[in-house]
């Protein structure tokens, strides 16, 4: 019989892709991961890793049992949760989400975890996708998304709607196309997709992005708003992230003819019962959105 404590820290691997990251979301040594996966190629009697330094492909066998353990992984665990007790405000509760949407929410989960000190809060800032396949495989217990999701082991609830706002450097006081040619884009990982819905909804001209200049590019949802705010370009973002920008009278959000918004969906696994501290905190996010 495959030792489930192996099985864990193999299928944790795999969805986190990274020895030394599995090993610290485990509370392992990265050794005592590299271990418990080269017993299972042994009980196995076949590889289940192409190693690469700390990474790693996986072998046709190690995708087979990846798919096959994963499931006696999640079930194990959600023996565990039915059998143990399960109060509203106490243990772990970790939540994905897109960076606007988390800009939102997290302080306000804190000062829940404050209320409640026994409730601890895992917060995890990630795009759609992420947030999808980490619920997909229980790497978390909640995700809220932008986007529908693919995979038939995720249900989601459609819970508020964002819009997404034009924002230009304070000086700016009509947007037309021309000024926003002018200025240039600031891009971001979900730019090209904001854009084409809000300035394809609104500007005549706009086919794509590609036809407005790169004036700068951040992956952090909080540091966007920055060279906006220098005067070094334009963007689109939605609101939550725009509210939490610490200098708002630096950049000027203009009301378009045409507002767009992005429905936010509560994502959680389709098979697996939501834990009363779980809806704890559901509910607290709700009321912020």
């Amino acid at each position: 019989m495959i030792n489930p404590n192996w099985l864990q820290s193999f299928c944790t691997l795999v969805e986190v892709g990274h020895f030394t990251r599995t090993a610290e979301r485990l509370h392992m040594t990265q050794s005592g991961v590299s271990q418990q996966v080269r017993k299972l190629e042994e009980q196995l009697g076949c590889a289940l890793l192409v190693r690469q330094g700390k990474r790693f492909t996986l072998t046709d066998a190690g995708e087979r049992l990846y798919r096959e353990g994963r499931q006696l992984v999640l079930a194990l665990g959600n023996l565990e949760q039915r059998v143990a007790a399960d109060p509203a405000c106490e243990g772990l509760v970790r939540v994905m989400s897109p960076g606007s949407v988390g800009l939102k929410l997290y302080r306000r989960l804190l000062a829940l975890q404050r209320r409640h000190p026994a409730l601890v809060i895992d917060y995890r800032f990630a795009p759609n996708a992420d947030v999808e396949r980490a619920v997909a495989v229980g790497g978390v217990d909640i995700g809220f998304m932008t986007a529908r999701a693919s995979q038939a082991d995720v249900s989601i609830e459609p819970v508020a709607k964002e819009p997404l706002l034009l924002v230009t450097p304070a000086a700016v006081v009509e947007p037309d196309w021309e000024t926003l040619s002018r200025l240039g884009f600031i891009d971001h990982p979900d730019g090209a997709h904001h854009a084409g819905l809000l300035l394809g909804a609104n500007y005549a001209e706009f086919e794509h992005v590609q036809q407005l200049e790169k004036a700068g590019f951040s992956n952090q949802i909080n540091l966007i708003l920055e060279p906006v705010s220098l005067g070094l370009g334009f963007t689109v973002l939605p609101a939550h992230a725009v509210e939490a920008f610490d200098h708002p009278s630096r950049v000027r959000v203009h009301p378009l003819a045409h507002p767009v918004t992005e429905t936010l969906y509560l994502a959680a696994h389709r098979r697996k019962a939501m834990l009363n501290r779980v809806a704890t905190v559901v509910a607290e996010a709700l009321k912020h959105l």
